[in-house]
């Protein structure tokens, strides 16, 4: 790991939370240079829902490039693109009444993210966006302003520029109307708040913590904005492509927002990243918003394929039936260890184990990587490990990848007791030790 360390930025993360040289992938698998098996619970934040190397994928991949089809194509007409859109379009928008315009971004997440602010700013010439608490967009410039961790945020950066945020739904507990709190901002001249030109939110705050807000409170939120004309944007790049069970995290709500932005699976593992918008908010100027990588053919590529996983239901009940096992083992496991007061949240195939003990869930990850599971964390202070495997992850390695995680809490804690059973025994006995023997004892 030398040459990373050498020459890498200090910024690199999951190198460190995940320190072994991974050399190949399938499915829901990841082997590293030994040839070490492990269980992926982590499907690149998201952007694996259809696994590693999925064969399908791959094979219209290959068979791309090996005729020499456009790499890269700025936002030419390119058959590769071409084939998407229709796809996307009689497979996604179309069953569902949804009136779209697309615009490609640049490659990633953020990319969307910042096109839709700029757009809603645009249109309604107005520059505050609403966003939530424990929210996550991104970490460029406009989508750092709507993030709401501190650990991201600085001063420095001049990011509380055109934003404020309001409490997500649940964020003062049951009894608080959230959105009746933030009307009443809207409503009074002197709160402080102007009116925003958009609200920006996921459905399911993934990085947040996994904060599931109910389809009422969603309801309410598009009612409310549809009131004070304000543009509703949904952030679906992490939990969307079918991570809650239907392909748009908001479908189950029944809400229609005026933009929505998506990026990770959409791309079927490869960088894409794209903008819906109803069709009268396309006002851009031809080259107003451009970039060099907005067009990824590869990805169109692999995007076309994997949203034939979309033809029928048979994914979104896999998903379903799979989400209520994750459910019921993470209850079991919850009810096992009941000293860690742990929560679970989630729905579809994105669920969290809250374990609010002080720094417990980093531990948890590591001893799960060390038993042969990755998995990473979420929330304000990681202290929600975050299960997000693939959709496509068979059943047995599910149940398999889940025992892993209650066999590496229970070591955790069986490691735990006998640690405070030998300090116990340590400080009774210790009256004939000397200071420096009992250092070696509690050290040992």
């Amino acid at each position: 790991m030398r040459i990373f360390e050498q020459l890498e930025s200090e910024v690199r993360g999951y190198v460190r939370s995940f320190p072994v040289m991974f050399d190949t992938a399938k499915g829901s698998l990841l082997y590293d240079e030994q040839g070490n098996e492990y269980i992926d619970f982590f499907a690149g934040a998201g952007t694996l829902n259809y696994g590693h190397n999925n064969p399908i994928i791959s094979k219209a991949l290959l068979k791309y490039i090996e005729r020499d089809g456009i790499m890269h194509g700025l936002d030419k007409a390119t058959v590769a693109k071409r084939t998407f859109l229709q796809k996307f379009y009689d497979t996604i928008l179309s069953p569902r009444n949804l009136e779209y315009k697309v615009q490609f971004t640049g490659p990633t997440g953020t990319n969307a993210v910042e096109t839709a602010l700029k757009l809603a700013r645009m249109i309604k010439r107005r520059s505050n966006v609403i966003a939530f608490t424990n929210g996550y967009h991104g970490l460029t410039m406009g989508s750092l302003a709507v993030t709401g961790n501190t650990f991201y945020r600085d001063e420095s950066y001049g990011i509380r520029n055109n934003s404020a945020f309001m409490p997500f739904d649940g964020y003062f507990g049951p009894d608080v109307d959230t959105i009746e709190y933030f009307r009443r901002f809207l409503e009074d001249a002197s709160s402080g708040v102007d009116l925003p030109a958009a609200v920006i939110l996921e459905t399911v705050q993934a990085e947040g913590g996994i904060n599931v807000a109910s389809n009422e409170w969603l309801q309410q939120l598009e009612r409310l904005c549809r009131e004070f004309d304000i543009l509703l944007i949904i952030d679906d790049i992490q939990v969307g492509n079918g991570r809650t069970g239907t392909f748009f995290s908001f479908e189950r709500a029944g809400i229609t927002p005026d933009m929505v932005t998506l990026s990770k699976s959409i791309g079927g593992g490869l960088p894409l990243a794209l903008l819906l918008m109803r069709p009268e908010l396309d006002q851009w100027q031809p080259g107003e918003h451009t970039g060099t990588f907005r067009g990824n053919n590869l990805a169109f590529v692999a995007a076309a394929e994997s949203l034939a996983y979309w033809d029928n239901d048979d994914l979104a009940e896999a998903v379903k039936y799979k989400g209520e096992i994750m459910e019921t083992e993470l209850n079991s496991i919850a009810e096992k260890y009941p000293e860690l007061n742990a929560k679970v949240r989630g729905v579809g195939m994105i669920w969290g184990l809250e374990l609010p003990r002080n720094g417990f869930s980093s531990e948890v990850s590591k001893k799960a990587f060390e038993n042969g599971v990755v998995i990473e964390l979420a929330g304000a202070e990681d202290q929600v490990v975050k299960f997000l495997p693939s959709l496509t992850i068979d059943e047995k390695m599910l149940r398999q990848g889940l025992a892993i995680i209650d066999q590496s809490i229970g070591d955790l804690l069986a490691h735990k007791r006998e640690m405070r059973t030998g300090d116990t025994q340590g400080s009774t006995q210790g009256g004939a030790q000397d200071n420096e023997t009992l250092v070696r004892f509690k050290s040992a």
